[in-house]
């Protein structure tokens, strides 16, 4: 398994397109990402849910359809949606073409085995046997009807052996797996056998374990086999579940380091839910846009693009290539809330962490209605050894510190402010 030290950083077509995303789609987004935002740190491509099913056309999910797959019971990409996946190919080619622009390649997978490769009792590969010699009956996801899961015997183990040669195959980089993070303990031999397999395919691939919560008394099994792992459910365009983050992130934060990170969900930016209405953009306003960026770099949960890229306004482009912001993502270290108290009416949150390359960062938060200030003593900081100007990330400006700290925000806005040390870097737009 890969140990990056820096959160993935990406895109995926969850958001977007539900289960139907296109051949055509993806590639588009690749090209978008390899011309624009490549230099930034971008890199991951990411095919979401249902690449095997022909009549997938929006997030919901058809019970029972007819799904690709190989005289194995391996998933592959529906030729319809996926042109080049024709004649057994799989995602080999769109890999390739990924690959090509500089950028990485991913995939969605549910956990399991497909419930038709079990009722067709098609041959598990390497061995004697059939899925439902491999697939434990009474282990079904609550709300996707494709898989059942694996019996934690040799034949579940040759089954998930024989998808993840086929994936390195292919040439993925990223698996996101999914009906997994929040399904432990029951669950969690089924996770170690998946995490084994992987690592004996012959290939770095990252995995990300989906949906969430996560368990926070499983922080520890997560950092040991996954890169990162969802403590949310599905993360949507709505302020009252960016409220809710700020919990979540203030209990996950410490777990996050090299190679493994609490993941907060997908960036919903930009042209979202297109295979419901192409006009749908995010319902997030600029500020709380400006917030979910702030505390997701802080605390270095990974960057994964949920929007049409192809349709980003100016505004979106800068806040994903702010090189202040993408640093802090990058460098934060230690990061922490430093306190959470009401002022005059608002909700004020405030955060601090050091930068790996020295440095010191503080990010203030208005969860309030009302655009608002906050106070308070510099000495609540300990910056000690720091210059006393620092330089606030989204806008450029500066701010000499004295004995207060006074911070104007607007509504469900951010600010984050860069306090260097000597002969470090200075942050800016």
């Amino acid at each position: 398994m890969l140990r990056p030290k820096i959160a993935p950083m990406g895109w995926n077509s969850w958001d977007c397109y539900g289960a139907a995303v296109t051949e055509n789609e993806v590639r588009h987004n690749a090209e978008f990402m390899a011309s624009n935002l490549k230099q930034y740190g971008w890199e991951y491509v990411v095919v979401d849910i249902q690449w095997y099913e022909p009549g997938a056309t929006s997030h919901e999910y058809r019970p029972f359809a007819d799904l690709c797959m190989d005289e194995y019971g391996r998933l592959l990409p529906a030729p319809n949606r996926f042109p080049s996946a024709a004649d057994g190919k799989g995602f080999a080619p769109l890999a390739e073409y990924v690959h090509s622009l500089g950028l990485k390649f991913g995939i969605h997978i549910m956990r399991g085995i497909p419930r038709q490769a079990v009722h067709k009792n098609l041959p598990v590969m390497g061995t004697d046997k059939t899925a439902r010699d491999a697939a434990r009956f009474n282990s079904i996801c609550a709300w996707n009807p494709d898989m059942y899961g694996i019996r934690e015997n040799e034949i579940g183990k040759a089954y998930y052996k024989s998808i993840f040669q086929l994936y390195a195959q292919w040439g993925v980089d990223f698996i996101k797996c999914d009906d997994i993070c929040r399904e432990l303990p029951h669950e969690e031999k089924e996770l170690r056998i998946l995490s084994e397999a992987m690592e004996s395919c012959g290939r770095d691939m990252i995995l990300s374990l989906s949906p969430g919560p996560a368990l926070l008394e499983k922080a520890e099994l997560y950092k040991q086999i996954a890169n990162m792992w969802r403590i949310t459910d599905d993360f949507w365009d709505e302020w009252e579940l960016l409220y809710a983050m700020f919990e979540r992130a203030e209990k996950w934060s410490i777990h996050a380091g090299a190679g493994h990170f609490p993941d907060a969900d997908m960036l919903p930016i930009g042209p979202i839910r297109q295979d419901i209405d192409k006009n749908n953009k995010t319902a997030f306003t600029a500020d709380e846009q400006i917030t979910m960026m702030t505390l997701w770099s802080i605390m270095r949960s990974p960057l994964i693009i949920g929007g049409e890229m192809t349709g980003f306004d100016e505004f979106t482009v800068k806040l994903i290539t702010n090189e202040g912001i993408l640093r802090m993502h990058r460098n934060s270290r230690n990061a922490c809330q430093l306190f959470r108290r009401d002022c005059e009416g608002n909700e004020y949150v405030a955060w601090t962490a050091g930068d790996s390359e020295g440095g010191a960062y503080l990010a203030v938060f208005n969860l309030g209605d009302e655009d608002g200030a906050l106070v308070f003593e510099t000495e609540e900081l300990e910056l000690s050894g720091m210059t006393r100007m620092g330089t606030e990330l989204w806008s450029g400006q500066t701010m000499e510190l004295g004995d207060q700290i006074r911070v104007e925000i607007p509504r469900h806005g951010a600010k984050v402010y860069f306090f260097r040390n000597v002969n470090a870097w200075q942050g800016g737009k």
